[in-house]
């Protein structure tokens, strides 16, 4: 072992000592003989280092192609996810803009702060940077494009805290579109999975009344706290419960909470007044339309009242001419046409001058 070690570093350091001579040789050497050894040197001795050489090339021009084509793709895939989240976002303020042109007044504008926690299995809160200083007031109602959010809880000065309708203190009365169905609306928490932890229940609706799926719910308007019309969402299906004057209906709410970045809030005088048709509401949709029918007739009647006093008085203006000449004719008939023609003849000069002196003329 020991001979087989010495005999290889002898034959290293000969194998050393031999490249450099035959470096220095070549350093020595002209150019036009250095490069016919160099060329045969390459494609004998040194062949193996050559093409060594050339395959780390390749595969470092190959990676740094793959790190910038890598760096190309993470680029466009960031830009088209920003480009989505714009998108989206414009969306939405474009929806609210439209919400806040239609309500023209009683509101607040306010961006919603989602939480980073990602221990938090349902979200019940929400941050909004608006406060009591614009008017914010506890119980207000928060509200977005789609409809129903929820309601403030708590109002600093420039922050305010709102309860979702996932909330469990949150509540509602509720109709249906056409007005025919009542209830109150509840968080749906019980024996639900994540995925339908967002659902909500409408509670209280009389046994007559029949819900079918898909039916829009909006709010009643009851309590004081919602105004009614603000869309809340549609029925799933029924709910089998141990109620038996009262159905319960499984409904699907039309907001998403984790879609929310902006919210208006309701001030205590819209929600007094209502916010009208704001969100379509079939119910308020009815509302109007027998008011303008109402107010149609009414016009409609005034109209007629008008018309007929106008040819009642026509009939008497034309019976009070017709008796009006009937006299006239009936009186001029005995009154003698000589005398109306000296009563109304003027005097003339000769009717003026005295009478001629008859005594004078005596004989």
């Amino acid at each position: 072992m020991a001979n087989a070690a010495r005999l290889g570093n002898r034959v290293d350091v000969g194998l050393l000592a031999g490249c450099v001579v035959l470096s220095l040789i070549m350093v020595v050497l002209k150019d036009e003989d250095r490069e016919p050894i160099a060329s045969g040197l390459r494609r004998s001795l040194v062949a193996p280092l050559v093409g060594l050489q050339r395959g780390a090339e390749r595969w470092r021009n190959a990676w740094v192609s793959s790190e910038q084509y890598q760096t190309t793709i993470d680029s466009l895939s960031l830009r088209g996810a920003n480009a989505q989240a714009m998108r989206s976002e414009n969306d939405q303020l474009r929806k609210l803009v439209g919400l806040g042109s239609r309500l023209e007044w009683g509101f607040v504008p306010a961006e919603a702060l989602h939480s980073t926690a990602q221990s938090e299995e349902l979200v019940t809160t929400i941050t909004l940077t608006a406060g009591s200083t614009a008017g914010v007031k506890r119980y207000s109602p928060v509200v977005a494009p789609e409809g129903i959010v929820g309601m403030i809880q708590t109002a600093d000065p420039s922050m305010s805290i709102a309860i979702l309708y996932t909330h469990p203190d949150f509540h509602a009365s509720a109709m249906s579109a056409d007005g025919a169905a009542f209830g109150i609306i509840y968080p749906h928490s019980a024996g639900v999975t994540r995925g339908d932890a967002y659902m909500l229940e409408m509670r209280g609706v009389p046994t007559k009344v029949t819900l079918k799926p898909g039916a829009a719910i909006y709010t009643a308007g009851l309590g004081g706290v919602f105004p009614r019309g603000i869309t809340i969402g549609n029925v799933v299906q029924e709910l089998k419960t141990s109620e038996v004057w009262t159905r319960t209906y499984l409904v699907r709410p039309a907001v998403t909470p984790s879609r929310i970045n902006t919210v208006l809030i309701l001030n205590a005088q819209r929600v007094t007044q209502g916010t009208g048709n704001v969100w379509g509401g079939a119910a308020v949709n009815a509302d109007s339309a027998t008011r303008r029918i109402a107010a149609a007739g009414d016009s409609i009647a005034r109209q007629a009242a008008a018309l007929e006093a106008q040819a009642r008085a026509a009939v008497l203006d034309s019976v009070r001419r017709a008796t009006i000449d009937s006299v006239r004719r009936s009186l001029g008939a005995f009154i003698p046409q000589t005398d109306t023609s000296r009563a109304t003849a003027r005097p003339t000069r000769d009717s003026l001058r005295p009478p001629p002196d008859t005594a004078k003329k005596r004989p």
